[in-house]
């Protein structure tokens, strides 16, 4: 029997189900391919830099086959739409029997999916999706009536307790095939329209630097995480939602490594370890949400009451904003680092995106689609997530209480004001207290300073959110 594997978020060989099954069942050779389909890519606001990403870990991963005598073949199209009749011909001209992938639980991918099956039966190909993205497949972490858990602190214990009863083991090595039964393509250095202004050595790509990074993390990090990642001038967090976002990495891999760590305990021994088996476990959540309420796919708010909020339309403060300069420092530094690295710390995208919707009282949606649209990690279900956790527009059971001081935040989290001084190296002369907030001893004091004056007022701001939150209820 000839298999295909089809790679979507899964580039990697190593602990990879879809792929695992694919080689196992091959008798006859095993193919892969994986589509670039650059108008559907900007539909769904890729990123730039995530594109460079994917096509540096695509010429790693195809080394990585060509060990296993699996030719990867690279098959470009304009729209998810083209894909069945692509990959059914695909099919016929390789003889292909049997086609294994990795479900992704986005609308339009699953969409996707469904027609792909259906072509594919329809021509006496078989077909094969596989859980892989999570630790727990979706769906399975369930309430006691049956039902999707809406709130993260009982999901994470309902998950911790299945999982110490059905512990997971990765996958072994794909099998070798006995030979290859096509050319590996060769993998595009750049794609029309997607030109990435970060540079590339920030990010090394593909599954070797994933694992690397990985052990990285556990040796020198992970025992300190709880205290250390909420300081974005620390190196206190494991950055490698890029790898899990692209499939270079597994979260099976991550939790293995952590309980490895952590003597096997999943919510108790080091504090750190256990705080990051808890983001591990908030990744699961949101894949829930995305899979079993389809709405946050298609840019409605998970609770469909705040639709009736009527957010502002200021193109000056979304300019602004976009720029670094709302003046704010901690705001301003953190997009700074977003636009020059393709990444933000997680602390700082909460503070951004509440600064976004409670301050500047602008649209979640337009702050959700920006940072996917700069985000080298970019992922639905999280960036959903965690802007409409933001926002209080998502799965949040006390929303408009939770309101960032962008000041007090800086003066808390960067105290000596590090973070600030290398994106916002015009404020690198001010001293440690006047650095969170410049103005604060008056327009004369910076008058020199190339530094804009905070575009908002936080106190009245605070005052509208609240009262606009409370006319909900």
């Amino acid at each position: 029997m000839r298999t295909l594997h089809w790679f979507r978020e899964d580039l990697r060989i190593s602990d990879n189900t879809a792929l695992y099954h694919a080689a196992q069942q091959a008798t006859e050779g095993c193919l892969s391919v994986y589509f670039i389909t650059p108008t559907t890519w900007q539909q769904h606001d890729i990123a730039a830099c995530r594109v460079d990403f994917i096509l540096r870990g695509l010429r790693e991963l195809s080394k990585e086959l060509a060990s296993l005598n699996i030719p990867l073949l690279i098959l470009e199209c304009e729209t998810f739409a083209d894909i069945p009749t692509l990959l059914l011909k695909t099919c016929q001209q390789y003889k292909i029997q049997f086609v294994h992938f990795n479900q992704q639980y986005e609308f339009n991918e699953r969409k996707r999916d469904e027609a792909v099956i259906h072509l594919l039966e329809k021509n006496n190909i078989h077909t094969q999706g596989h859980h892989d993205q999570t630790i727990i497949p979706p769906n399975v972490i369930r309430t006691q009536k049956g039902e999707t858990f809406t709130i993260f602190t009982p999901f994470k214990k309902a998950w911790i307790k299945y999982y110490q009863e059905h512990p997971i083991t990765l996958l072994q090595q794909p099998k070798k095939q006995l030979s290859m039964i096509a050319n590996t393509s060769t993998i595009p250095a750049t794609i029309k329209n997607f030109n990435s202004l970060v540079a590339s050595d920030i990010w090394l790509a593909g599954e070797n630097a994933a694992q690397k990074r990985l052990r990285y993390f556990v040796d020198n990090i992970i025992a300190h995480y709880k205290k250390w990642r909420d300081f974005p001038a620390i190196d206190g967090t494991s950055k490698l939602s890029p790898y899990l976002a692209t499939g270079m990495i597994s979260p099976r891999q991550c939790l293995q490594a952590a309980l490895e760590f952590n003597q096997k305990k999943l919510d108790s021994g080091n504090e750190g370890a256990i705080q990051w088996i808890s983001e591990l476990i908030w990744r699961e959540f949101y894949k829930d949400i995305l899979l079993n309420f389809p709405r946050v796919s298609k840019h409605q708010p998970f609770k469909l009451i705040t639709n009736k909020l009527q957010w502002d339309n200021n193109p000056t403060y979304f300019e602004a904003w976009k720029q670094g300069k709302t003046g704010f420092p901690f705001v301003d530094a953190a997009m700074r680092q977003l636009q020059q690295t393709g990444w933000m710390h997680n602390r700082l995208r909460m503070l951004v995106a509440m600064f976004f919707t409670k301050q500047l009282w602008l649209d979640w949606r337009q702050g959700e689609q920006f940072f996917m649209q700069h985000l080298i990690d970019g992922d639905l279900s999280a960036n959903n997530g965690g802007w409409q956790w933001s926002a209080s527009t998502g799965t949040d059971a006390v929303p408009y209480f939770r309101i960032f001081n962008p000041i007090t935040q800086s003066e808390r989290f960067d105290p000596e004001g590090k973070f600030i001084r290398q994106y916002c190296p015009e404020l690198s002369e001010l001293d440690n207290k006047s650095i969170h907030d410049p103005y604060a001893r008056g327009d004369v004091f910076l008058s020199c300073l190339n530094y804009p004056k905070p575009i908002i007022d936080y106190k009245m701001s605070r005052e509208r959110v609240l009262k606009e939150y409370k006319a909900l209820t």
